[in-house]
Protein backbone atom coordinates (compact mmCIF):
# COMPACT_ATOMS: atom_id res chain seq x y z
CA UNK A 1 0.00 0.00 0.00
CA UNK A 2 3.32 2.17 -0.77
CA UNK A 3 2.70 5.76 -2.09
CA UNK A 4 4.11 5.94 -5.48
CA UNK A 5 6.03 8.87 -6.91
CA UNK A 6 7.13 9.18 -10.83
CA UNK A 7 11.07 10.25 -10.48
CA UNK A 8 12.42 12.35 -13.32
CA UNK A 9 15.58 12.81 -14.49
CA UNK A 10 18.01 13.95 -17.12
CA UNK A 11 20.64 12.09 -18.63
CA UNK A 12 20.60 9.86 -15.48
CA UNK A 13 20.98 12.83 -13.62
CA UNK A 14 17.91 13.22 -11.06
CA UNK A 15 16.60 16.98 -11.06
CA UNK A 16 15.90 18.48 -7.67
CA UNK A 17 12.11 19.07 -8.04
CA UNK A 18 11.98 15.03 -7.86
CA UNK A 19 14.09 14.76 -5.04
CA UNK A 20 10.86 17.30 -3.67
CA UNK A 21 7.92 14.99 -4.92
CA UNK A 22 10.04 12.19 -3.31
CA UNK A 23 10.08 13.61 0.00
CA UNK A 24 6.36 15.15 -0.65
CA UNK A 25 5.69 11.35 -1.22
CA UNK A 26 7.00 10.40 1.65
CA UNK A 27 5.59 13.21 4.13
CA UNK A 28 2.46 11.44 3.23
CA UNK A 29 3.55 8.26 3.90
CA UNK A 30 4.14 9.00 7.44
CA UNK A 31 0.91 10.79 7.57
CA UNK A 32 -0.85 7.81 6.40
CA UNK A 33 1.48 4.92 8.03
CA UNK A 34 3.06 3.47 5.23
CA UNK A 35 6.20 3.79 2.91
CA UNK A 36 7.02 5.58 -0.18
CA UNK A 37 8.25 3.99 -3.70
CA UNK A 38 9.87 6.15 -5.97
CA UNK A 39 9.46 5.00 -9.91
CA UNK A 40 12.45 5.59 -12.58
CA UNK A 41 12.20 5.12 -16.48
CA UNK A 42 14.88 4.68 -18.64
CA UNK A 43 18.83 4.33 -18.20
CA UNK A 44 20.29 5.85 -14.83
CA UNK A 45 23.08 4.66 -12.67
CA UNK A 46 22.43 2.44 -9.13
CA UNK A 47 24.00 5.15 -7.09
CA UNK A 48 21.27 8.01 -8.11
CA UNK A 49 18.62 5.66 -7.25
CA UNK A 50 19.98 4.63 -3.94
CA UNK A 51 20.66 8.69 -3.21
CA UNK A 52 16.25 9.07 -3.75
CA UNK A 53 16.63 6.98 -0.19
CA UNK A 54 17.79 10.19 1.44
CA UNK A 55 14.56 11.76 0.27
CA UNK A 56 12.23 9.63 1.93
CA UNK A 57 12.06 6.67 -0.65
CA UNK A 58 11.91 3.06 1.30
CA UNK A 59 12.13 1.27 -2.44
CA UNK A 60 13.14 2.48 -6.00
CA UNK A 61 11.27 0.68 -8.51
CA UNK A 62 13.68 0.90 -11.85
CA UNK A 63 12.11 0.42 -15.25
CA UNK A 64 15.61 -0.10 -17.10
CA UNK A 65 14.21 0.53 -21.07
CA UNK A 66 16.91 3.23 -22.62
CA UNK A 67 13.23 4.43 -24.83
CA UNK A 68 11.90 5.85 -21.30
CA UNK A 69 14.97 8.48 -21.81
CA UNK A 70 12.17 10.41 -23.94
CA UNK A 71 8.86 11.07 -23.06
CA UNK A 72 6.32 8.57 -24.30
CA UNK A 73 3.17 9.71 -22.38
CA UNK A 74 1.41 6.41 -23.05
CA UNK A 75 4.49 4.28 -22.30
CA UNK A 76 4.94 6.54 -19.09
CA UNK A 77 1.28 5.59 -17.90
CA UNK A 78 1.85 2.07 -18.67
CA UNK A 79 4.88 2.10 -16.20
CA UNK A 80 3.15 4.00 -13.71
CA UNK A 81 -0.02 1.54 -13.43
CA UNK A 82 2.31 -1.38 -13.53
CA UNK A 83 3.91 -0.62 -10.36
CA UNK A 84 1.25 1.08 -8.92
CA UNK A 85 -0.58 -2.70 -9.56
CA UNK A 86 2.43 -4.37 -7.86
CA UNK A 87 2.81 -1.69 -4.98
CA UNK A 88 -0.65 -1.57 -3.97
CA UNK A 89 -0.62 2.05 -3.98
CA UNK A 90 -3.59 4.16 -3.79
CA UNK A 91 -1.75 7.05 -4.06
CA UNK A 92 0.27 8.37 -7.11
CA UNK A 93 2.68 11.82 -6.91
CA UNK A 94 3.81 13.15 -10.15
CA UNK A 95 5.71 16.84 -10.60
CA UNK A 96 3.42 19.79 -12.36
CA UNK A 97 5.49 20.17 -15.31
CA UNK A 98 5.13 19.08 -18.77
CA UNK A 99 5.87 15.36 -17.94
CA UNK A 100 3.17 15.50 -15.38
CA UNK A 101 0.51 17.11 -16.93
CA UNK A 102 0.94 14.68 -20.04
CA UNK A 103 0.81 11.76 -17.75
CA UNK A 104 -1.24 12.33 -14.22
CA UNK A 105 -4.55 13.24 -15.98
CA UNK A 106 -4.22 9.70 -17.93
CA UNK A 107 -3.35 7.24 -14.92
CA UNK A 108 -6.27 9.41 -13.18
CA UNK A 109 -8.65 7.94 -16.40
CA UNK A 110 -7.04 4.64 -16.31
CA UNK A 111 -7.44 4.48 -12.50
CA UNK A 112 -10.51 6.44 -11.79
CA UNK A 113 -8.98 8.82 -9.48
CA UNK A 114 -9.34 12.14 -7.82
CA UNK A 115 -6.74 14.26 -9.09
CA UNK A 116 -5.63 17.67 -8.18
CA UNK A 117 -2.74 18.91 -10.35
CA UNK A 118 -0.80 21.55 -8.97
CA UNK A 119 -0.47 20.88 -5.30
CA UNK A 120 0.46 23.52 -2.86
CA UNK A 121 0.13 21.82 0.43
CA UNK A 122 0.50 18.54 2.37
CA UNK A 123 -2.93 16.85 2.17
CA UNK A 124 -4.71 17.93 5.54
CA UNK A 125 -5.94 14.05 6.79
CA UNK A 126 -7.90 15.79 9.94
CA UNK A 127 -10.71 16.96 6.77
CA UNK A 128 -10.71 14.26 4.69
CA UNK A 129 -7.65 14.48 1.94
CA UNK A 130 -7.69 18.35 1.42
CA UNK A 131 -4.92 20.09 -0.53
CA UNK A 132 -4.68 23.96 -1.80
CA UNK A 133 -3.74 24.39 -4.68
CA UNK A 134 -3.81 27.97 -7.21
CA UNK A 135 -6.73 28.84 -9.19
CA UNK A 136 -7.35 31.43 -11.75
CA UNK A 137 -4.05 32.07 -13.04
CA UNK A 138 -2.34 32.13 -9.26
CA UNK A 139 -5.12 35.05 -7.99
CA UNK A 140 -6.82 32.54 -5.58
CA UNK A 141 -6.29 29.49 -3.61
CA UNK A 142 -8.82 26.27 -3.30
CA UNK A 143 -8.77 23.77 -1.15
CA UNK A 144 -10.19 20.29 -3.09
CA UNK A 145 -10.97 17.13 -0.82
CA UNK A 146 -10.02 14.00 -2.92
CA UNK A 147 -13.03 11.39 -2.32
CA UNK A 148 -11.62 8.57 -4.38
CA UNK A 149 -10.09 5.27 -3.68
CA UNK A 150 -7.35 6.38 -6.06
CA UNK A 151 -5.60 9.70 -5.56
CA UNK A 152 -3.61 11.45 -8.24
CA UNK A 153 -1.25 14.73 -7.16
CA UNK A 154 0.90 16.99 -9.25
CA UNK A 155 3.33 18.71 -7.03
CA UNK A 156 4.11 22.16 -7.71
CA UNK A 157 8.10 22.68 -8.00
CA UNK A 158 9.88 24.53 -5.47
CA UNK A 159 6.51 24.85 -2.81
CA UNK A 160 8.32 22.69 0.18
CA UNK A 161 11.80 23.13 1.65
CA UNK A 162 13.67 20.25 0.72
CA UNK A 163 15.70 18.59 3.63
CA UNK A 164 18.29 15.28 2.68
CA UNK A 165 18.39 12.92 5.42
CA UNK A 166 20.99 10.04 5.40
CA UNK A 167 18.73 6.89 4.01
CA UNK A 168 19.42 4.45 1.39
CA UNK A 169 16.66 3.02 -0.91
CA UNK A 170 16.70 -0.84 -2.05
CA UNK A 171 16.30 -0.77 -5.80
CA UNK A 172 14.38 -3.66 -7.84
CA UNK A 173 14.13 -4.16 -11.52
CA UNK A 174 10.53 -3.76 -12.66
CA UNK A 175 9.59 -5.30 -16.09
CA UNK A 176 6.35 -3.67 -17.87
CA UNK A 177 4.52 -5.05 -20.82
CA UNK A 178 3.93 -2.37 -23.26
CA UNK A 179 1.55 -2.30 -25.69
CA UNK A 180 1.91 -1.67 -29.55
CA UNK A 181 0.78 1.80 -28.90
CA UNK A 182 2.65 2.99 -26.25
CA UNK A 183 5.81 4.03 -28.33
CA UNK A 184 3.74 5.49 -31.32
CA UNK A 185 4.91 8.27 -31.24
CA UNK A 186 8.61 8.41 -32.54
CA UNK A 187 10.90 10.74 -30.85
CA UNK A 188 13.33 12.00 -34.11
CA UNK A 189 15.65 14.35 -32.35
CA UNK A 190 15.82 16.17 -29.07
CA UNK A 191 17.85 19.58 -28.78
CA UNK A 192 18.64 20.58 -25.14
CA UNK A 193 20.48 23.49 -23.51
CA UNK A 194 23.83 23.30 -22.39
CA UNK A 195 26.26 25.38 -20.31
CA UNK A 196 23.01 27.41 -18.67
CA UNK A 197 21.28 26.82 -15.52
CA UNK A 198 17.80 25.15 -15.81
CA UNK A 199 15.22 27.57 -15.62
CA UNK A 200 12.39 24.58 -14.69
CA UNK A 201 14.90 24.02 -11.87
CA UNK A 202 16.38 27.83 -10.62
CA UNK A 203 15.92 28.40 -7.55
CA UNK A 204 17.14 32.64 -9.35
CA UNK A 205 15.97 34.10 -12.16
CA UNK A 206 16.51 36.81 -14.25
CA UNK A 207 14.01 37.95 -16.24
CA UNK A 208 13.92 40.53 -19.19
CA UNK A 209 11.29 42.39 -21.14
CA UNK A 210 10.77 45.21 -24.09
CA UNK A 211 12.20 47.24 -22.18
CA UNK A 212 15.61 45.92 -22.88
CA UNK A 213 15.27 48.27 -26.22
CA UNK A 214 16.67 45.37 -27.89
CA UNK A 215 18.63 41.86 -28.37
CA UNK A 216 21.71 43.78 -28.53
CA UNK A 217 21.38 44.75 -25.00
CA UNK A 218 20.57 41.15 -23.58
CA UNK A 219 24.00 40.72 -21.95
CA UNK A 220 23.71 43.16 -19.65
CA UNK A 221 20.58 40.46 -18.28
CA UNK A 222 23.38 37.82 -18.66
CA UNK A 223 25.60 39.80 -16.62
CA UNK A 224 23.77 39.96 -13.47
CA UNK A 225 22.28 36.32 -13.77
CA UNK A 226 26.02 34.63 -14.10
CA UNK A 227 27.17 36.62 -11.55
CA UNK A 228 24.14 35.48 -9.34
CA UNK A 229 24.04 31.98 -10.46
CA UNK A 230 20.63 32.59 -11.61
CA UNK A 231 18.92 31.52 -14.84
CA UNK A 232 17.69 33.36 -17.49
CA UNK A 233 13.92 34.21 -18.59
CA UNK A 234 11.75 36.77 -20.47
CA UNK A 235 8.00 37.80 -21.06
CA UNK A 236 6.22 36.78 -24.68
CA UNK A 237 6.75 39.79 -26.81
CA UNK A 238 10.37 39.37 -26.38
CA UNK A 239 10.30 35.52 -27.19
CA UNK A 240 7.75 36.48 -30.23
CA UNK A 241 10.16 39.19 -31.53
CA UNK A 242 12.77 36.04 -31.54
CA UNK A 243 14.73 37.97 -29.31
CA UNK A 244 15.28 35.16 -26.86
CA UNK A 245 14.50 31.89 -27.25
CA UNK A 246 10.82 30.35 -26.37
CA UNK A 247 12.27 28.02 -23.95
CA UNK A 248 12.92 31.44 -21.76
CA UNK A 249 9.57 32.47 -22.23
CA UNK A 250 7.63 32.44 -18.98
CA UNK A 251 3.83 33.61 -18.08
CA UNK A 252 0.31 31.97 -18.83
CA UNK A 253 0.95 31.19 -22.45
CA UNK A 254 4.31 29.79 -21.60
CA UNK A 255 6.16 28.23 -18.63
CA UNK A 256 5.82 28.02 -14.67
CA UNK A 257 8.23 29.20 -12.44
CA UNK A 258 8.58 29.08 -8.59
CA UNK A 259 11.95 30.45 -7.72
CA UNK A 260 13.09 32.21 -4.66
CA UNK A 261 13.78 35.40 -6.16
CA UNK A 262 12.60 36.80 -9.44
CA UNK A 263 14.08 39.92 -10.98
CA UNK A 264 11.61 41.73 -13.41
CA UNK A 265 13.67 44.15 -15.85
CA UNK A 266 11.46 45.87 -17.97
CA UNK A 267 8.63 44.02 -17.81
CA UNK A 268 5.01 45.58 -17.16
CA UNK A 269 3.21 42.95 -15.53
CA UNK A 270 0.64 41.73 -17.19
CA UNK A 271 -1.81 39.32 -15.82
CA UNK A 272 -0.86 36.74 -18.35
CA UNK A 273 3.22 37.54 -17.65
CA UNK A 274 2.44 37.33 -13.61
CA UNK A 275 0.66 34.13 -13.73
CA UNK A 276 3.51 32.65 -14.65
CA UNK A 277 5.75 33.67 -11.67
CA UNK A 278 3.26 34.89 -9.06
CA UNK A 279 4.53 31.78 -6.90
CA UNK A 280 7.87 32.89 -6.36
CA UNK A 281 8.91 33.87 -2.76
CA UNK A 282 10.87 37.45 -3.78
CA UNK A 283 9.87 39.75 -6.39
CA UNK A 284 12.09 42.69 -7.43
CA UNK A 285 11.15 44.80 -10.56
CA UNK A 286 13.15 47.18 -12.33
CA UNK A 287 11.13 49.15 -14.73
CA UNK A 288 11.14 52.95 -15.83
CA UNK A 289 7.43 53.66 -15.35
CA UNK A 290 6.37 54.04 -11.56
CA UNK A 291 2.83 53.11 -12.55
CA UNK A 292 4.01 49.77 -14.10
CA UNK A 293 1.44 46.95 -12.68
CA UNK A 294 4.12 44.51 -11.85
CA UNK A 295 4.87 47.34 -9.02
CA UNK A 296 1.70 45.88 -7.58
CA UNK A 297 2.99 42.54 -7.05
CA UNK A 298 6.53 43.20 -6.42
CA UNK A 299 8.31 42.60 -3.06
CA UNK A 300 10.81 45.52 -3.93
CA UNK A 301 11.19 47.80 -6.88
CA UNK A 302 13.58 50.37 -8.60
CA UNK A 303 11.76 52.87 -10.70
CA UNK A 304 14.51 53.75 -13.52
CA UNK A 305 16.13 53.15 -16.77
CA UNK A 306 17.13 49.51 -16.90
CA UNK A 307 20.25 49.91 -19.15
CA UNK A 308 21.55 52.09 -16.46
CA UNK A 309 20.77 50.35 -13.38
CA UNK A 310 21.72 46.40 -14.60
CA UNK A 311 25.25 47.10 -14.94
CA UNK A 312 25.27 49.15 -11.40
CA UNK A 313 23.93 46.19 -9.65
CA UNK A 314 25.54 43.20 -11.27
CA UNK A 315 28.96 45.38 -9.84
CA UNK A 316 27.18 45.59 -6.77
CA UNK A 317 26.66 41.84 -7.07
CA UNK A 318 30.83 41.76 -7.45
CA UNK A 319 31.83 43.66 -4.78
CA UNK A 320 29.48 41.97 -2.21
CA UNK A 321 30.62 38.19 -3.36
CA UNK A 322 34.39 39.51 -3.08
CA UNK A 323 34.19 40.56 0.62
CA UNK A 324 32.24 37.41 1.64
Amino acid sequence: MSVLVLVEHTDGNIKKKSFEAVQYAAEIAKQTNTTATALVLGTIADNELESLGNYGAQKVLHVADDRLNDLHARAYVSALIAAAQKEGSKIIVMLHDINGKAVAPRVAIKLKAGMVAGALSYPDLAKGFVIKKAVYSGKAFAFVNITSDVKVITVMANSFPLVQGDGKAAVEKLNVTFGDKDFGIKVKEVNKVTGEVSLADAELVVSGGRGMKGPENWGLIEDLAKELGAATACSRPVADAGWRPHHEHVGQTGGTIRPNLYIAVGISGAIQHLAGVNGSKVIVVINKDPEAPFFKAANYGVVGDALEILPRLTEAVKKFKAHK
